[in-house]
């Protein structure tokens, strides 16, 4: 739980934020008393729905806890789009007595921008993050590959987030077109909750209807940590999925042994020392000469997979950054934003995810189902 300084800082720098935005905007939209005063309380209500959606979950009533998460989310993420455009005019005010183009209108007419283009974005992100992920083909070139493994396809999907916005129906089409990509495998790299095993293993069971040749695997994201990751270990093996907890298979592909490996979150130990993420464990005693994939859900378990000798690494994580300019943070914590990347002798893949997180919104990251084929390099 965050310390009670923390949600203080956090609440007054929302505040200050709301604040801002109002100061700036409201007068300049040349509205009369009343219009600037009803300008003054949406941001109020925003201000309050923001937080009130974090929390919904812990309201055990429904609807009311996924209606007040729903509501939440979206104010989340228009009010993001506010603030980003707010900065964007505040520079361009900054910039454009330099051309001598400031006017009152312009001022007016861009303050009018404001809001209005933060709507369009807010309609246009729902749109890109409800509809179902388009499938992302990709040919990873592995040095060696035996001739049996030339062609194995992978499926991955990732970062799903079931929870108070994404529900049954949601997954259920997911899983129907990855049973449509008929793979010789397929891997969920974590991130596949927000809730408890208890509020959505209803909505979770399409899981059990996933169909691949060598089976499903899964492996834990932080946020099946935050949701009791213990229980959903549990929840995730009785629905028919491998879990890989540090640890290997090895699949016989016509003959031809594929290694497939999975690690925990990469942060698993700040919630139990003993599920502390480990590339080199995975793959101890695994066949020499066969090919070798790691499922590991952040792609800063990258380094130590090179180590230990991995020649494709799957993860998630990043959402793509899900909606600009999210996707320029990403790198402060993550070596990888998404697509195909190389790192000594090892590719690394990184899935924008095939849900979302938060605010039902995507902008510039759109979610995927990735199918990666294998081929000789």
């Amino acid at each position: 739980m965050p310390s009670r300084f923390t949600i203080v800082f956090v609440l007054s720098v929302l505040g200050a934020l709301h604040a801002w935005i109002g100061w700036r905007i409201l007068p300049a939209l040349g509205l009369d008393a009343a219009w600037q005063a009803l300008g003054a309380a949406l941001l109020v209500l925003s201000y309050f729905l923001i937080p009130a959606g974090l929390l919904a979950r812990g309201i055990k009533q429904q609807p009311l806890s996924d209606r007040l998460a729903w509501i939440g989310m979206l104010v989340m993420g228009l009010f993001s789009s506010l603030l980003l455009l707010t900065i964007v005019r505040e520079i361009g005010l900054l910039l454009l007595p330099l051309l001598g183009a400031v006017t009152p209108d312009v001022v007016e007419s861009s303050a009018w921008a404001v809001p209005g283009c933060a709507l369009l974005l807010t309609v246009v992100g729902y749109a890109n993050a409800r509809r179902l992920a388009a499938v992302v083909e990709v040919e990873v070139p592995i040095a060696n590959l035996p001739h049996a493994l030339h062609g194995f396809t992978i499926v991955q999907i990732s970062d799903i987030h079931v929870g108070p916005t994404i529900k049954r129906n949601y997954l259920n089409a997911i899983v129907d077109k990855v049973n449509s990509l008929q793979a010789d495998m397929v891997a969920i790299t974590g991130d596949l909750v927000d809730g408890s095993v208890q509020q959505l293993s209803e909505h979770t069971a399409p899981l059990a209807q996933l169909r691949a040749r060598h089976g499903a695997y899964f492996v834990t994201g932080n946020h099946e940590y935050y949701s009791n990751a213990h229980a959903w270990i549990e929840e995730i093996r009785r629905l028919g999925l491998t879990v890989l907890m540090n640890e290997h298979v090895v699949l016989n592909h016509g003959g031809a042994p594929l290694v497939l490996a999975g690690v925990t979150d990469f942060t698993a130990h700040h919630f139990d020392e003993l599920h502390r993420s480990d590339p080199h464990a995975a793959i101890l005693n695994a066949p020499v000469s066969a090919a070798k994939v790691l499922l590991a859900h952040q792609p800063r378990s990258a380094a130590a997979a090179a180590d230990a000798g991995f020649d494709l690494q799957l993860s998630g994580h990043t959402h793509g950054g899900q909606f600009f300019p999210w996707n320029f943070f990403v790198p402060l914590q993550q070596p990888y934003v998404a697509g195909l990347n190389r790192l000594k002798n090892l590719w690394v893949y990184t899935s924008r995810g095939t849900g979302y997180w938060g605010p039902p919104k995507r902008l510039l990251a759109p979610s995927e189902i990735t199918r990666l084929r294998l081929v000789s390099a």
